[in-house]
């Protein structure tokens, strides 16, 4: 594959995508897990780590790009960012995508009028504002969204931090064009030509995007389940990684 990514495994293919901000490296627990079973490809997301970026940044690109260099029939999954770009994956290539659980799901990221699950839109706005200025901070403050409300929030966000891009930083104008996709991107009339078999995994105290958010997901895919994770804020592949490692295990293999 071009883009930048470590490949543990053996079995059926599943491509691991990752969130705003961070790399691959975070889902490196649940890698670990899904490769007693699965060949698991966990992705740097393009112009993150060593993997180049795409122009122009934006979702149908990213999608294009990742599913030229994805196997040509793989299980997904999909974490926050990543998630959003696994349904538009899944709905541009039906026949790629075998099944898809979705980690901290939501198909419109930024709240409107008629959606209140989510982000108010000059937030936002605020880091990508930020961004050039104040990298680090605006990644912190970022990552202190996503643990808010968490059982274990401390450890939750060293373990984000962690995954923070030191040496291969992301561009500004991919975080920023990130930011944009997370802001712009409505899925909402998308879900129900969604064919796969879906597992939406959502954290019971995500403050960031609200459980409701993925019980939309959950009921707008055809093929869809929901589970929700006690405790759990954004990250719940890192709140209760045994909880989450054999749900996603259970319902690949299934």
């Amino acid at each position: 594959m071009n883009l930048n990514g470590a490949v543990t495994g053996s079995g059926p293919d599943v491509v691991l995508m990752h969130g705003w901000g961070v790399n691959a490296g975070v889902l490196h627990g649940l890698a670990t897990a899904l490769a007693a079973r699965f060949r698991v490809h966990a992705l740097d997301l393009p112009g993150y780590g060593a993997s180049p970026s795409c122009a122009p940044y934006c979702l149908q690109t990213l999608v294009e790009m990742i599913a030229r260099d994805a196997p040509r029939s793989c299980h997904v999954v999909g974490w926050s960012l990543g998630a959003l770009v696994a349904m538009a994956w899944a709905r541009a290539a039906p026949r790629q995508i075998v099944r898809m659980a979705l980690l901290a799901a939501t198909p419109c990221f930024a709240r409107r009028d008629d959606w209140a699950h989510g982000v108010e839109a000059h937030v936002l706005e605020a880091f990508a504002r930020d961004l050039p200025a104040d990298y680090e901070g605006t990644i912190g403050r970022f990552i202190a969204l996503q643990v808010l409300g968490d059982a274990d929030a401390r450890r939750v966000a060293s373990e984000l931090r962690r995954h923070v891009p030191r040496s291969e930083r992301p561009g500004i104008e991919a975080l920023s064009s990130g930011l944009r996709i997370l802001r712009d991107t409505d899925l909402r009339n998308a879900l129900a030509q969604i064919p796969q078999q879906t597992l939406v995994v959502h954290g019971d105290r995500d403050r960031l995007i609200p459980p409701a958010a993925g019980r939309y997901v959950g009921r707008g895919i055809p093929g869809a389940s929901f589970e929700l994770v006690q405790g759990a804020a954004h990250a719940p592949f890192l709140s209760d990684l045994p909880r989450v490692s054999e749900l996603v295990t259970d319902f690949l293999h299934g």
